[in-house]
């Protein structure tokens, strides 16, 4: 089907990456040649036993397509356990679930940090979606904190109900997104999949995709998404997702971090072509349509949206920030100056506070039921106003 050579993975991967683009193709004929945008991307990433996050490839650190903020440095979690240690505080106890874990650094981290803090959590559960992602999360559990392992469990979906505290790593930029085009006439299009002489491509139609063309006209109200020749792409997801996780946390915080703006900036008018974005082992691009099953498909988080979804679920919004304020508002110096290996955690602080790498680009949200009093984590620069 699409290029799928060597340097993705070798002759395995390829043979998925075919398997998943038939899969694709047969799903693309029976949407009548076009499929939803958002289809088309949640096949790429989820399809089970292909899909890149859950066909087995190495996904981050060196060896992977990225990395994220634990694999860079083990300040990232010892600052979050602060931030988990007074929630669960005022909780007076409770559990931690995180989504999607990755390799199994943060949970490693926070649970050495809670230890110290004598703030441990009764349990510690993950939902994660990739069976190789979770052998290397209970492996890597067991090396590093074999005494905490009983405490932790993995789910097959989000329990019935919790008390305490969600995580979510970088998990809302890989949620499946819808994209949308203005038409010279003002009218709004859908980007759709297609494929011609074997080849996967977008094309722009008329809105087939419930909820959609409100969903675009909702931002066209607030000023955003007029232009002529204007794309970009929107969550439908994130509210049932979010109501979700409102009717399963009955008191505690959900703590989000994630690369994304207010929706002010992200619907800015120069930004016109949206914010998808591709990453292969260390390169990012913007072309979804190769290497599939193979590569990251991504798009930056509206966090006005997920603002709004949080408190349409029930939760109150407890702050908004960078992940550098977050950071130092958790005692990101204080740990650093305290560890006997400072020198060596400086570098990996630069990355995670430095504006210009992830200090700024990435953003930490706060969502709260039955916690009155203020998070350490936003009491630096609170840019809830800004939402």
């Amino acid at each position: 089907m699409n290029d799928t050579t060597d340097g993705t993975g070798g002759a395995g991967a390829t043979e998925i990456s075919a398997r998943l683009a038939a899969q694709i193709s047969d799903e693309i004929a029976a949407a009548e040649g076009l499929l939803a945008f958002d289809r088309f991307m949640e096949l790429a990433l989820y399809a089970p036993g292909l899909g890149y996050y859950v066909a087995g490839a190495a996904k981050l650190g060196a060896d992977g397509d990225f990395v994220t903020a634990p694999e860079i440095s083990p300040l990232f979690g010892r600052c979050l356990a602060v931030q988990c240690a007074e929630a669960l505080e005022q909780l007076g106890g409770g559990d931690m679930l995180e989504l999607g874990a990755g390799t199994g650094a943060l949970a490693v981290e926070l649970l050495q940090a809670l230890e110290q803090l004598e703030a441990l959590p009764g349990r510690y559960l993950i939902l994660e979606p990739s069976p190789d992602l979770q052998e290397r999360q209970r492996t890597l559990i067991q090396e590093r904190i074999p005494h905490l392992a009983e405490r932790c469990a993995w789910l097959p979906r989000l329990p019935e109900t919790l008390r305490g505290i969600v995580l979510a790593n970088e998990v809302l930029d890989a949620m499946p997104v819808h994209r949308f085009g203005i038409r010279d006439d003002g009218a709004i299009d859908e980007v759709f999949v297609t494929e011609r002489a074997g080849v996967f491509l977008e094309v722009t139609a008329p809105v087939r995709s419930l909820g959609l063309a409100d969903a675009v006209a909702a931002l066209q109200a607030e000023g955003f998404a007029r232009a002529p020749g204007y794309s970009s792409e929107i969550n439908l997801r994130l509210p049932p997702w979010m109501t979700a996780l409102g009717h399963t946390l009955d008191a505690g915080l959900v703590l989000l971090v994630d690369y994304g703006y207010p929706r002010s900036a992200y619907y800015q008018p120069d930004r016109t072509m949206g914010t998808l974005m591709c990453h292969l082992r260390h390169q990012a691009h913007d072309d979804p349509y190769t290497h599939i099953g193979l590569q990251d498909i991504t798009a930056h988080v509206d966090f006005t949206a997920v603002a709004e979804a949080g408190v349409a679920a029930g939760f109150d919004l407890a702050g908004f920030t960078t992940q550098a304020h977050f950071l130092i508002g958790c005692g990101i110096d204080r740990i650093l100056a305290e560890s006997p290996d400072a020198f060596h955690l400086t570098p990996g602080a630069k990355q995670l506070l430095l504006p210009t790498i992830m200090g700024e680009r990435f953003k930490v949200m706060g969502l709260t039921k039955g916690i009155d009093d203020a998070l350490c984590g936003f009491s630096i620069r609170d840019l809830s106003r800004r939402l």
